[in-house]
This record gives C-alpha cells, sequence and structure tokens, in this order.
C-alpha cells in the first residue's frame, strides 16, 4: 500500500529565471552548481515520490537543467503562481494522485521533511498540507518577506499572513509560526484550485494559498524545526554559501 503511493507521487519544482528581488538567483552557483541542481538533488533523496520534474518557463534553466540530468519541462510564461505552474505539468501524468510543489529557491530542505510532508498528505483527508516552523525572533515576526501562520487544534491552518498574526493584545499567549512554502496536494485539489479566480485576500497579501482557504479547502499543518535559508535577496545567498566555506 505504501509503495503504490510512493508510485503515484511526483515532486515538481516550479522555476521560474526572472525575480524581483534577486535577478536570476537560481541559476546562482555555489561550487560550480546553481541553486536549482541543489533543490533537485534534495528532492531525489526523497523515498516517498518516484518522480522529480523541474517546470520552467525559461529556455536556459531548461537547458542547465537537462545539462545536469534533470527531468525538465517547459511551461507557459503567464502563470500567476508556482502552482498554477506545476498543474500544468501534473495533467499530463494521470498516473501521479499526489504532487509535492518544492520551491526552487529553497536549497536547504532536506529529504526528511519531504517525506514528513508527503507521509502527511498520503494520510489525511485534508487536501494540501504545508510545513511551519516556531518563530520567536521579533525581526522575523515583524518581516512580510517571513509568513506567518495560525492554525486550530487539529492542526488546520486558520489564515496565512505577511503581517505579524496573532496580534499581541495579551503578548503571553501570542506564540508565531513562520511558513516554509512547500506544499503536498491531492492532485484533484491541486486541479481545483489552479481552476478558481484568485482571490482578493490572496491578491492582496500576494499569497497563492489564500486562494484554497478562501475557497474552503482544507490545509494540515505539519510543524517542523528545520529553518531553512529561502534565496530572495544577495544576503540569502551569502549565507547559503557560507555553509560551504566555514
Amino acid at each position: 500500500m505504501v509503495q503504490d503511493k510512493i508510485n503515484k507521487t511526483a515532486i515538481i519544482i516550479p522555476a521560474r529565471l526572472n525575480s524581483t528581488r534577486l535577478k536570476n538567483k537560481l541559476l546562482l552557483e555555489v561550487n560550480n552548481k546553481p541553486i536549482i541542481q541543489y533543490v533537485y538533488e534534495s528532492a531525489k533523496k526523497a523515498k516517498l515520490a518516484s518522480k522529480v520534474i523541474i517546470a520552467t518557463d525559461s529556455e536556459e534553466i531548461y537547458g542547465i537543467a537537462q545539462n545536469f540530468g534533470a527531468d525538465v519541462e517547459m511551461t507557459s510564461k503567464e502563470h500567476k503562481s508556482g502552482s498554477d505552474r506545476i498543474a500544468e505539468v501534473a495533467k499530463k501524468y494521470s498516473e501521479f494522485e499526489y504532487i509535492l510543489n518544492m520551491q526552487g529557491d529553497e536549497p536547504e530542505i532536506t529529504p526528511d521533511v519531504i517525506d514528513k510532508s508527503l507521509n502527511a498528505i498520503h494520510n489525511t483527508d485534508s487536501d494540501i498540507v504545508t510545513l511551519v516552523r516556531k518563530i520567536t525572533d521579533k525581526t522575523q515576526i515583524e518581516s512580510p518577506n517571513c509568513v506567518k501562520c495560525v492554525f486550530d487544534k487539529n492542526y488546520n491552518a486558520l489564515y496565512f499572513s505577511r503581517h505579524p498574526i496573532p496580534y499581541p493584545r495579551n503578548e503571553e499567549f501570542a506564540n508565531y509560526y513562520a511558513h516554509i512554502g512547500m506544499y503536498a496536494y491531492k492532485k484533484a485539489a491541486l486541479l481545483k484550485m489552479t481552476a478558481l479566480p484568485q482571490a482578493e485576500i490572496e491578491k492582496a497579501e500576494s499569497l497563492e494559498q489564500l486562494r484554497a482557504l478562501y475557497n474552503g479547502m482544507k490545509i494540515q499543518i505539519v510543524i517542523t524545526e528545520l529553518n531553512p535559508t529561502g534565496i530572495d535577496t544577495i544576503e540569502d545567498f551569502n549565507k547559503f554559501k557560507s555553509n560551504f566555506t566555514n
């Protein structure tokens, strides 16, 4: 039964070349290896998926991914989110029932955490599974680049925001969880969500997962202690690079 679910599971990595804060970040190299390759190789080490695919709208990324041996597919340039991009690829594969969206700029996501997400989506009645980690640093809590999540007693997401949530009117009760942008989907849920129009709250916060919540879909939360550095700025890149030089 477990192997059957593994055979029906794919990891798809959306890889867009243009980025607003750090130009061509997925192709920046550390030890002669681009960021996107670190992500792909980590995904390949996961045990609960049978295939890993890079989905890109960039011929440059396509060529480089082919060079390091990745399965890679070209997609439309018109997609407004990573989930929209992976849905285009997922539609081509009738054999897959579970799809994990692994961000192309998260090279520190580890195979065991990927498998933790996949194990959860294999064994839940929720539509989507995603990760959070507890945070206490005030700078992170207040940063709009650090997305916060609140969830109910059954670990179902209530809301995601770039603003600090909950508001600390009574500070001793305010616990904060940072969202890690990796999503495991039931394929049917992925296709449903990406067929829906963008929600106003999604547009306001620029957070695609709010489209799912707005339309009544269930997102299960998995807590991890992993604190990965997503590559959004040159400071993030230098921090990741320092892991190989210290």
